[in-house]
């Protein structure tokens, strides 16, 4: 019997960034606000997403409406970022034409000592620290502004397998590439000219010498295939044995902290769960019920 294929999504760049950049404009109207901010980390993800909202904006602007949309890109890095990435995200905001501030957030960082001294020991729980207060300043900026956090997360990231900080790069007011895996969003990159970020490899910027690939073992693009597969009815034993699955790990595998492709599938199968959908949970918090109250 002849394999059935795994099914991945594919786009016209064009009516995509319509698409999306509409959806921001709208949203913002909604909300009555003059634009929005944006942490520009010159990786892919802020990137599309500023060059997509800035196009949205020029677009809706130019229909001379009462007020115009501005978009305004914040770059802040601490000692364990790339000063290429600060390079990147200057050309970036340069290159799209938006308003852009330079912030070192070090010392900001070293003031927590006083207050949180343990996390200061541990990488992870310091780069978490770091995340939300890149997110902290962000939405000050946003809120005196009158103006929404644009995110920047993408489907795999975010909704696949939870690689996000919550309240943190998570603490945004709309996601416009949510619905795009990594894939997708460095074809939009290309599309825009953005060629050499689009090949960068993805780096939270939260420690020294981190890589995506190295704290989770396995590329996005692997998070898209087995997601894809369990969500189009795929069995977990059919994807380990897929070969999709095989032609896209096994030669991560020699890179990789896991030894097989089995460990690699039941991992982000695991992380989609537990962390992806748990943090969704966790972020929009349930009220307790009171079945007592009485109003009179």
């Amino acid at each position: 019997m002849k394999e059935k294929r795994i099914r991945i999504a594919k786009i016209n760049p064009e009516i995509a960034v319509r698409e999306i950049g509409d959806f921001i404009v709208n949203y913002l109207k909604k909300f009555n606000k003059d634009g929005g901010v944006i942490g520009l980390s010159g990786g892919v993800d802020s990137t599309v997403t500023a060059a997509i909202t800035k196009k949205a904006f020029d677009n809706y602007n130019r229909k001379k409406p009462e007020r115009n949309l501005e978009l305004v890109g914040y770059i802040l890095p601490s000692f364990v970022n790339n000063h290429k990435d600060t390079t990147d995200g200057i050309d970036v905001a340069e290159k799209l034409n938006i308003r852009y501030e330079v912030r070192n957030i070090e010392p900001i960082v070293n003031a927590y000592e006083k207050t949180n001294p343990e996390a200061m020991k541990s990488h992870y729980n310091k780069g978490n620290l770091i995340s939300r207060i890149r997110a902290n300043i962000l939405s000050t900026k946003a809120s005196i502004e009158n103006k929404l956090v644009i995110g920047t997360g993408n489907k795999d990231e975010d909704y696949g397998v939870g690689y996000y900080t919550m309240f943190g790069d998570g603490a945004v007011h709309v996601n416009p590439i949510g619905n795009l895996p990594k894939r997708l969003v460095r074809q939009i990159a290309d599309y825009f000219g953005f060629y050499e970020i689009a090949k960068k490899t993805p780096a939270a910027g939260l420690e020294l010498g981190q890589t995506d690939f190295r704290d989770l073992g396995y590329d996005y693009y692997a998070v898209e295939l087995v997601l894809e597969g369990i969500q189009q009815g795929f069995s977990r034993t059919e994807l380990y044995n897929h070969s999709q699955i095989k032609d896209t790990i096994t030669p991560q595998l020699k890179f990789s902290k896991f030894n097989n492709i089995e460990d690699i599938v039941d991992d982000i199968l695991w992380r989609h769960k537990n962390i992806a959908l748990s943090k969704q949970d966790l972020i929009h918090p349930p009220a307790a019920p009171i079945n007592n109250l009485r109003y009179e």
